[in-house]
């Protein structure tokens, strides 16, 4: 066998570190919760819950709970994985001896053209891209000191925040035009609201006129003012959380105990008093948009954190090994799972499917979230007793290593 054949060969399970996998399957899982509202209803109301729909009784506290603690919480744990996954694939590909860069970039470029077909061809708030066009740049920080890339990372987060918070604070100095533009994002009036719904409720080809600026928007304005920094920062404290042994369950489990402490006690008391402000103030764009929208992107971060060590501290303990084995099959699927939720959601939602966008409350979002749980926390392990990849997984490592993978198990 040639040295690159050898690399070619996949990660036997014994090879796999199972706690990733398990923090993996969470996440993905996780990120539904706040998707749904994308699926299924008007952009404005991903940022502003008052833009749209019912948001009083049970309602009002799905939003309330889902934002507590799952806004932005499973993407940050996601941007995470995805720099620690970095570290990983380029350390195997470098112990085989094989060229570290070129299957990087040949592997972000398969990702680039594949997030786009996402975005464009299904749903707009596809996170891949964003992804793909981080890891071209993020790559080069690698072999920094693990204290190096978490201090960067901090920065580059940071960055995102202070343009926020610039933009909020110099509104009463925006031209009328602006923010008039803006405020089309924040509130859209009715009109604009009926046709994003018509738009999504139509044929395929009619959501192409909301779907490609939404898509565009995301990828280009968005990115360089907020999604790139703050992925981008993560992924370089995921690699410093990686070297450090944290995402391999190495720390001790005081450590973890003291980190879910310290992330839930200091986290969920900024994003209350967050959401309480928010409400306080009417939603209003001047303050919520920008300023009040800072609670949760700090807060984000805690509790993200916290999440991280919990399930660490769930991996070192000898309890529930059934629960771990179903998340950590979640977990080698997640490429497949992510775009399968999308494929369940606009088939649920759009018109080229039963067409229920901007027809189904919040509440009753939630139990779509928990049936699509239970329908992949079921067949991600009956999968992968025949296959050793899901199928997406499949064709991204098949396209980055140029070569057909081998997918029986046998």
């Amino acid at each position: 066998m040639t040295q690159e054949n050898n690399l070619l060969s996949p990660v036997s399970i014994t090879q796999r570190i199972i706690s990733l996998d398990v923090l993996r399957g969470f996440a993905v899982l996780g990120i539904l919760i706040m998707n749904i509202q994308s699926f299924s209803m008007i952009g404005a109301a991903y940022l502003n819950p008052d833009a749209f729909g019912d948001l009083t009784g049970l309602n009002k506290w799905v939003w309330i709970l889902s934002h507590i603690f799952a806004d932005l919480k499973f993407m940050t744990i996601f941007s995470i994985l995805f720099g620690a996954g970095i570290i990983l694939f380029t350390n195997r590909v470098a112990e085989k001896g094989y060229s570290q860069a070129k299957l990087h970039y040949r592997r972000t470029f398969w990702l680039l053209v594949i997030g786009l077909m996402h975005a464009y061809l299904l749903w707009y708030g596809d996170i891949l891209v964003i992804y793909a066009l981080c890891a071209l740049f993020i790559y080069l920080f690698r072999n920094l000191s693990p204290m190096k890339l978490f201090v960067i990372g901090i920065i580059l987060i940071s960055v995102a925040s202070m343009l926020y918070l610039m933009s909020g604070l110099s509104m009463q100095f925006w031209p009328p035009e602006a923010i008039e533009n803006t405020l089309k994002g924040w509130r859209p009036n009715d009109e604009l609201v009926q046709s994003e719904v018509l738009a999504y409720q139509g044929g395929w080809l009619g959501q192409m006129s909301k779907r490609i600026p939404s898509a565009l928007a995301l990828q280009t304005f968005l990115f360089l003012f907020l999604f790139g920094w703050r992925a981008g920062g993560l992924m370089l404290v995921g690699m410093a959380l990686y070297k450090w042994g944290v995402l391999k369950a190495e720390r001790t489990k005081r450590f973890y105990t003291i980190s879910i402490g310290i992330g839930f006690g200091i986290g969920l008391p900024l994003i209350i008093y967050g959401i309480v402000r928010n409400f306080a103030a009417g939603w209003i764009l001047g303050y919520s948009m920008f300023i009040g929208s800072q609670y949760n992107y700090w807060g984000s971060l805690l509790i993200a954190f916290a999440y991280v060590s919990l399930i660490m501290l769930f991996c070192l303990s000898q309890i529930g090994e059934k629960i771990k084995s179903l998340f950590a099959a979640v977990g080698r699927m997640a490429f497949t799972n992510y775009l399968l939720q999308t494929i369940i959601c606009t088939t649920i939602f759009y018109g080229h499917g039963f067409g229920h966008y901007g027809e189904v409350e919040r509440s009753t979002q939630i139990l779509i979230v928990l049936c699509v749980w239970i329908f992949q926390l079921i067949i991600s392990p009956i999968w992968l007793r025949f296959f050793k990849f899901g199928p997406f997984e499949w064709l991204w490592r098949s396209l980055t290593y140029w070569k057909i993978q081998s997918m029986s198990v046998k």
